[in-house]
């Protein structure tokens, strides 16, 4: 696998940079800035971007920017998102295009290597990763409605694990329940949600991001 990765500490560059070699995973592009990063995207595309939210030299949301239109000019390249805060509109805005390949991890998660890591994979092989401070902040500012609104609790519960890009077995791990039990669950949502037979990751990715924007 190779990654880019646009993260304006030093110490963070250099740690995740070092993270990411030591378990076989090439960097090709370790810079401060958005500009520099859609250059490095552009001249190499790899198979995923890892970006800072707030980058130089406003320290807003340069990066999200630099994601956003790196999705654009390359049309489905995985974007995993740091951010030190939870901000509802950069991830509602990342998850726009209605794609997978996306995940919004709060930095706090990325001092655990293991979880880090098993982001950066699921991420790139086109799920999702999303922090469950940010999944919750999300479903707050969302109102309630659509299809969505019809899962039982339990189903939201699972969606939920899913949002994170958790198994069935880690989901029936959380839960207490049967792996049987969860993949009833899970084929029930995408009854609900209208998702049509086709490959189970694709209908993973699809339920999440109806569940994400409240759809």
């Amino acid at each position: 696998m190779r990654v880019a990765l646009a993260e304006d500490l030093f110490l963070l560059r250099d740690g995740l940079t070092r993270l990411l070699a030591a378990h076989g995973i090439e960097v090709t592009a370790a810079v401060e800035s958005g500009g520099e990063l859609l250059d490095a995207l552009r001249a190499d595309r790899p198979d995923l971007a890892v970006v800072d939210v707030r980058l130089p030299p406003t320290f807003t949301d340069e990066g999200l920017r630099a994601a956003l239109t790196a999705r654009q000019e390359l049309p489905g390249l995985p974007v995993l998102v740091l951010s030190q805060y939870v901000e509802p509109l950069y991830a509602r805005e990342l998850l726009a295009d209605g794609s997978g390949g996306i995940g919004y991890l709060l930095k706090d998660r990325v001092m655990d290597g293991d979880q880090f890591l098993d982001a950066v994979r699921r991420v790139a092989a086109g799920g999702t990763a999303m922090d469950p401070e940010v999944i919750s902040r999300l479903l707050t500012h969302n109102s309630s409605g659509g299809p969505v609104a019809s899962l039982s609790p339990r189903e939201r519960e699972v969606l939920s694990l899913m949002a994170e890009g958790r198994s069935n077995a880690a989901i029936a791990q959380q839960l207490v329940i049967t792996e049987r039990s969860v993949a009833k669950h899970t084929a029930s949502i995408f009854v609900r949600l209208d998702l049509q037979p086709s490959d189970d990751d694709n209908r993973r990715v699809l339920a999440v991001l109806a569940y994400l924007n409240g759809g």
